[in-house]
């Protein structure tokens, strides 16, 4: 039976297999860009500019966040360990980096925006429902995510990785994935009031 050279690199030297190192480097380096957008925003004071970089990183997280919920949990449940495992060696890096950087920006473009346009008002209602969604989904995103991402890559450099752990953990973060799409939903509901009235 054949081995690859990840697994061999793994079982062998416990280390993170090769293409996940080049992912997670690959995320880090698109995860930079939104954060640099929003930056050139604010210092031109471009309320176009600004619109855009919320607009196109809300929209980018909400919809990742849909279709992991929705059709990658699907699909996962029907995929032995083994497979479940292939996947977040390659997902959880592709994403460690890039989700919680759309989501900063998103949520940090946002409130700029308010500002800006004179809504944030923190005794309306609806301020303060989003402000309360902001706090759940960061709350999700770095207390419960990334953690999960970082036990995913301790797993991974380990001699002998716990492969249903990692599987357990990644099924955990996609499904969470979920419930952050309707708290976004909810969110996209809540500016579309504020933009109108």
């Amino acid at each position: 039976m054949q081995v690859d050279s990840s697994a061999r690199s793994v079982s062998s030297g416990g280390q993170l297999p090769p293409y996940t190192r080049k992912l997670l480097t690959w995320s880090f380096f698109v995860g930079v860009i939104p954060p640099i957008v929003l930056v050139a925003a604010v210092a031109a004071k471009s309320l176009y500019l600004l619109d855009y970089v919320h607009v196109i990183s809300g929209a980018t997280w909400t919809g990742f966040d849909v279709f992991s919920g929705v059709v990658l949990t699907r699909i996962m449940r029907t995929l032995d360990i083994p497979a479940r495992v292939e996947i977040a060696k390659r997902l959880t890096p592709t994403t460690f980096f890039i989700v919680p950087s759309l989501a900063a920006t998103a949520i940090t473009a946002g409130i700029y925006l308010a500002q800006t346009t004179g809504k944030f008002d923190l005794s309306s209602p609806w301020i303060i429902a989003a402000g309360i969604i902001v706090v759940i989904l960061a709350a999700q995103g770095f207390g419960i995510f990334m953690p999960n991402g970082l036990r995913i890559f301790i797993e991974l450099a380990k001699v002998k990785p716990d492969t249903a752990k990692i599987a357990k953990l990644n099924l955990r973060n996609i499904r969470l994935s979920g419930s952050q799409a309707i708290f976004q939903l909810l969110i996209i509901l809540i500016m579309a009031h504020l933009a109108i009235y």
